[in-house]
């Protein structure tokens, strides 16, 4: 099994916290901040399952700009944001 580097960007909605990954384009949402970021470790777990299951797995992650070194899987994209807490 690979691991893959994503960036995880988390800010609070009303009263609701908000986890995205950039790379991935995916999301997900709770009421704590470490309960978004575990929901969108599963949303993205499931888009790599089922993208492997249609066979379109490497493009997927290709198009997202990742490339494999040896056991983990990196992305060459870099994003430069600044998000607060409110």
């Amino acid at each position: 099994m690979k691991k893959i580097i994503a960036t995880v960007e988390i800010w609070k909605e009303g009263n609701m916290f908000t986890s995205y990954c950039p790379e991935l384009d995916v999301a997900g949402c709770d009421h704590t901040a470490e309960e978004a970021k575990k929901n969108l470790r599963e949303v993205i777990e499931i888009q790599l399952e089922e993208t492997a299951k249609l066979g379109t797995l490497e493009d997927f992650l290709a198009d997202a700009g990742y490339v494999a070194e040896d056991e983990v899987l990196k992305t060459e994209i870099f994003f430069h944001f600044e998000k607060h807490l409110v």
